[in-house]
C-alpha cells in the first residue's frame, strides 16, 4: 500500500478545514439563535418584565445575552477567516482564524466551569423572581403584580405554587380557579423548562469545545504548511533554466522551412557580383562592400 505524500495530506487537511468552517458557522448561528431566544423569548421576557433592575436575574439575563452574541460573532468571523485562508492560502488570515477559535475555546471553558460549579444559579434567580411577584400579587390582588403573575402563569401554563409548610389561604386559592386549577405547580413548570433549556446550552457548549480543538489543530497545521510553501495547487515561483552553450537559437516560426516553400540560404561567392565580395566579417560570413 502506497504511503500518502505531502501534497495529499495538505489536500485532505484543506478539505477538512472547509467542512469544519461550515460546521463552525452553523454552530455560531445556533448560538446566536439561542442568545436571541434567551433575551427575546416569551418565557424569559415575561420574567424580565416582572423583575426589577436590582434583581440578580436582570443582570444575569443581560450577561447571558451579550456573552452568547459575542461567542456567535467570534465563531462566524473564525469560520469565514478559516475558509478564506484555506482557499487563498493566506497565512495572515489563517492566524486570525486560529485566534478567533482560541478565544471561543477559552470562553467556552469558562462557561463550562461556571455551569459545573453553579448548576442552579439561573434556576434560583428565576424562581426568586416568581416568588416575589407571587407574594406581591397575594397582597395586592387588583394591582400590577396580579397582571404580571397572570402573564407568567399563562406563558408557562402553570398556576400558583404548593406550600410545603401550611395550607393555602383564601387569597392564594383564588388565584387558581376553574381550568387554571388543573395546571401544574409553577415552581415545577418553571424548573422543568429551565432544565431543558440548560441541557440544550450544555450540549452546544460541549460541541463547541470539541469543534474549537479540531479547528485549532487544522488551522495550525495549514499555517505551518503555508509558511513552508506546501501548496495544494502548487502556486509557487517559476524560474527559467539557463540555455546550454551548444544550443543555437531557433528561427522564428515565420522563417521556418515548410513543404513547398523556398529555403532561405546565405549568399555565396557565386551569388555575389564581381567586385562586391570583401573581407570576411568577424562573424565568419561574407561582407558586402559598396562601390565607391
Amino acid at each position: 500500500m502506497a504511503t500518502m505524500g505531502p501534497w495529499s495530506r495538505v489536500r485532505m487537511v484543506k478539505c477538512q478545514m472547509l467542512v469544519t468552517s461550515f460546521f463552525v458557522l452553523l454552530l455560531g448561528l445556533s448560538m446566536a439563535t439561542l442568545a436571541a431566544l434567551t433575551y427575546y423569548g416569551a418565557h424569559f421576557a415575561v420574567i424580565g418584565h416582572a423583575s426589577s433592575d436590582k434583581t440578580p436575574y436582570e443582570a444575569m439575563h443581560r450577561w447571558t445575552f451579550y456573552a452568547g452574541i459575542s461567542l456567535a460573532g467570534l465563531l462566524t468571523v473564525g469560520a469565514v477567516l478559516g475558509a478564506a485562508a484555506t482557499m487563498r492560502e493566506a497565512g495572515g488570515l489563517m492566524a486570525g482564524g486560529f485566534l478567533c477559535f482560541a478565544l471561543v475555546f477559552g470562553a467556552l471553558v469558562e462557561v463550562a466551569f461556571w455551569r459545573f460549579h453553579n448548576p442552579t444559579q439561573v434556576e434560583d434567580a428565576v424562581l426568586d423572581t416568581y416568588d416575589l411577584v407571587y407574594d406581591q400579587a397575594v397582597k395586592n390582588v387588583s394591582g400590577t403584580p396580579q397582571q404580571q403573575l397572570v402573564a407568567i402563569q399563562d406563558t408557562f401554563l402553570c398556576c400558583g405554587k404548593n406550600s410545603p409548610f401550611s395550607l393555602l389561604g383564601d387569597l392564594e386559592v383564588s388565584l387558581c380557579q376553574g381550568e387554571e386549577a388543573a395546571r401544574q405547580d409553577c415552581l415545577v413548570g418553571i424548573r422543568s423548562f429551565l432544565r431543558m433549556y440548560g441541557n440544550i446550552a450544555s450540549i452546544l457548549t460541549g460541541i463547541g469545545l470539541a469543534a474549537m480543538v479540531y479547528a485549532m489543530l487544522l488551522s495550525s497545521f495549514l499555517w505551518f504548511a503555508i509558511r513552508s510553501g506546501c501548496s495544494l495547487d502548487r502556486k509557487g515561483k517559476y524560474t527559467l533554466s539557463r540555455r546550454a552553450p551548444n544550443c543555437q537559437p531557433q528561427e522564428p516560426s515565420f522563417f521556418r522551412h515548410s513543404p513547398g516553400w523556398p529555403v532561405l540560404q546565405h549568399p555565396t561567392e557565386v551569388d555575389v557580383p564581381h567586385g562586391h565580395l570583401g573581407a570576411s566579417s568577424p562573424s565568419g560570413g561574407p561582407q558586402l562592400l559598396q562601390d565607391s
